[in-house]
């Protein structure tokens, strides 16, 4: 197995920092080298000197996609921190019916990962909304930097025991046999997600109209405070006075909210 210097390790970790936002500490040294064992091997490189020049000079773009695939952790589940759900259905979208007056409806599950947040999301509003469905122009866009990932949420498959926190009701509904053992969720709830590749490090988010909900859980753990404090200046601007912003249990925003009022544990409010 290659090994990788300090030195080296510095240079990728600044450059994934960079680029990605994710904070690589020291003691993820192991985990890169794990991660990445495979990728040298196959391409028969032997640094990782060798395999940063391969990154940098690849004009195509696959090198750096590999690498972000590699790097990412993108563990999540069905109904993950449910309170937030709850939340959501019972405080949130009544709160939005009231006033929101053209009926424009625009969610953002940031690092959206396999796509199990969207997906509740997804079926969350279908069934808020049910016959009034059709007054109703909702949009659910779900990001991630890692195009692997985004693949797997599109196909929208799932394994029997990853969909066994779901309602009966959902399962029923929204879910149907596809082979085996496994289940794909119907087109009607997949045509109301949206999905695209998405880097929350870019400077400007080029979103025309602002959102009233954006979910971004377990996503800024691997940000350090200036890259954590940044990205959540750039979800306040592009957040709808009076909207909402949920991050994971584990996390927290400042002191300085910048602006965003504390509703309760991982839940802020851009004040009105």
């Amino acid at each position: 197995m290659v090994t990788i210097t300090e030195k080296e390790f510095k240079q990728l970790a600044k450059y994934i920092k960079d680029n990605y936002g994710i904070n690589l500490k020291e003691e993820k040294k192991m985990l890169v080298i794990g991660r990445l064992h495979n990728v040298l091997a196959e391409n028969n490189f032997e640094s990782f000197s060798e395999y940063y020049d391969h990154i940098i000079s690849d004009k195509t773009g696959k090198a750096v996609i590999t690498l972000i695939n590699k790097i990412t952790t993108n563990h999540t589940y069905f109904m993950r921190e449910k309170d937030h759900f709850d939340y959501l259905k019972e405080k949130v979208l009544p709160y939005m019916v009231n006033t929101i007056r053209d009926k424009d409806l625009r969610i953002w599950s940031a690092g959206c990962s396999s796509g199990e947040e969207a997906y509740t999301l997804a079926m969350i509003l279908d069934e808020f909304f049910k016959e009034n469905q059709l007054w109703w122009d909702k949009k659910l866009l779900a990001t991630d930097i890692s195009e692997k990932v985004l693949k797997m949420a599109k196909e929208g498959i799932y394994h029997k025991d990853q969909i066994s926190s779901l309602p009966p009701a959902w399962k029923m509904e929204y879910l149907k046999k596809y082979d085996g053992e496994n289940f794909i969720f119907t087109d009607k709830i997949k045509n109301e997600i949206i999905y695209r590749k998405f880097n929350l490090m870019d400077n400007v988010f080029p979103f025309k109209k602002k959102f009233q909900v954006i979910f971004c859980r377990n996503v800024m753990i691997y940000f350090d405070n200036e890259t954590k404090n940044d990205v959540v200046r750039k979800f306040y601007n592009n957040l709808e006075y009076g909207g909402y912003l949920f991050i994971g249990h584990s996390e927290s925003l400042s002191g300085d909210t910048m602006g965003f009022k504390y509703i309760m544990p991982s839940v802020y409010r851009k004040e009105l």
